[in-house]
């Protein structure tokens, strides 16, 4: 098997158009595609070269998955620019979504949760030349975002990103 990213997530939901509204407001997807028979919802983000990047079935109300059990613990969405993240903090801020923050070295992350709890991580990563001791190295450290503002401001390392204009 020769996989070279992960292309889309699914989630199961307990309410779909909540779980929409939600992520349509912390990360602008818009929706791409409906089928009613599953109750399901396909959404995209706005620069994304996907098809879709989010399932979204909803199966009603269920009791929570205690965290630390086995199974997904959470997914990961990058952004490009430091002041992306920044701004993902805000957001998520705004939303009463955000749980915390760190920096992995050759990553710097905020951590958010969707209103049936399912966690999240929006990441920048640092450029792929300055990863030097971290190349190998994932350590959860304290971030502190301004700081990395302050070094990195308009730096872009996610090139796979569709331009805006393109859309």
């Amino acid at each position: 098997m020769q996989a070279v990213r992960l292309n889309h997530a699914v989630l199961f939901v307990a309410d779909l158009e909540r779980s929409i509204a939600f992520y349509e407001a912390a990360f602008g997807t818009e929706i791409v595609a409906r089928e009613p028979r599953a109750n399901a919802a396909f959404l995209r983000m706005p620069r994304s070269g996907n098809h879709h990047d989010l399932g979204l079935f909803g199966v009603g109300a269920q009791p929570p998955r205690g965290r630390g059990a086995i199974g997904l613990y959470h997914l990961a969405w990058q952004v490009d620019t430091i002041d992306d993240l920044e701004q993902a903090r805000a957001t998520l801020s705004d939303l009463d979504a955000y749980t915390g923050e760190s920096s992995h070295g050759a990553t710097k992350s905020v951590y958010g949760q969707d209103p049936d709890g399912n966690e999240f991580e929006v990441m920048w990563m640092v450029p792929k030349q300055s990863w030097g001791e971290f190349a190998n190295a994932a350590p959860v450290d304290r971030l502190d975002l301004a700081a990395e503002v302050d070094q990195w401001r308009g730096v872009r390392t996610a090139a796979e990103l569709v331009p805006l204009d393109a859309r």
